[in-house]
């Protein structure tokens, strides 16, 4: 599974004390079936959009604090205590690099998270109908977010649960709740290699990656 390739990196940095899963029961069992051994695993269940599954995997995450032991993340070195961060990551990003990891957590003392960005390549347009350009924007000034996002964590519960009950509804990057809190995120150079598998051209170069174009 596309997801086994993202826990295994996940699941063998030093930064990262137990990782949690959103995913739907069934795909919990498929899963579970291919999980690398270590650090503590465990699941929530998704919610109605993209945002309310990471609030569901907050709650969870919440719940366990005391039995893992402050080990829900831990920062490498030790300006942030154990515990006290959250590491979002898309599972449809296969190519996640510990590099990119120890750059998150590198850069998060003296803020309350961390976004990698990309600048923008191509020119950009706004426009209001879809059909006609309505004026130029300055690429210069423009950058792309990537996961994985890092956060502290009661900072961030906190910025999400003040978009409950609906609010949270219209959010579509995980950085936003943090920005509409008026929390301190800072960026970093985000990764090329670290593609989100979303369009049939990016699950060919996947699956190029791996050997596993069909015939």
């Amino acid at each position: 599974m596309m997801i086994t390739h993202t826990l295994r990196t996940l699941l063998s940095a030093k930064q990262v004390g137990a990782v949690c899963i959103v995913a739907a029961p069934a795909r919990q069992e498929e899963i579970r079936g291919e999980l690398p051994e270590g650090k503590p695993v465990f699941f929530a269940a998704p919610g109605a959009n993209r945002q309310l599954s990471i609030w569901n995997g907050l709650q969870e995450i919440g719940k366990r604090r005391k039995e893992l032991n402050g080990k829900t993340a831990a920062q490498s070195d030790g300006q942030v205590s154990a515990g006290d961060t959250v590491f979002i990551h898309d599972a449809a990003r296969p190519f996640l690099a510990q590099t990119l990891i120890d750059a998150c957590y590198r850069a998060l003392p003296g803020h309350d998270g961390v976004l990698p960005v990309l600048p923008m390549k191509d020119t950009i347009y706004e426009s209001g109908d879809g059909t006609s350009v309505a004026r130029l924007l300055d690429r210069s000034r423009l950058f792309a977010g990537q996961a994985p996002e890092l956060f502290v964590l009661d900072p961030y519960i906190a910025a999400n649960e003040a978009l409950l009950p609906d609010k949270i509804l219209a959010i579509n990057g995980s950085t936003e709740p943090a920005i509409l809190a008026g929390l301190d995120v800072v960026m970093i150079p985000g990764d090329e290699a670290n593609f989100k598998v979303t369009t049939n051209a990016d699950l060919m170069r996947y699956l190029e990656y791996f050997g596993e174009v069909p015939s």
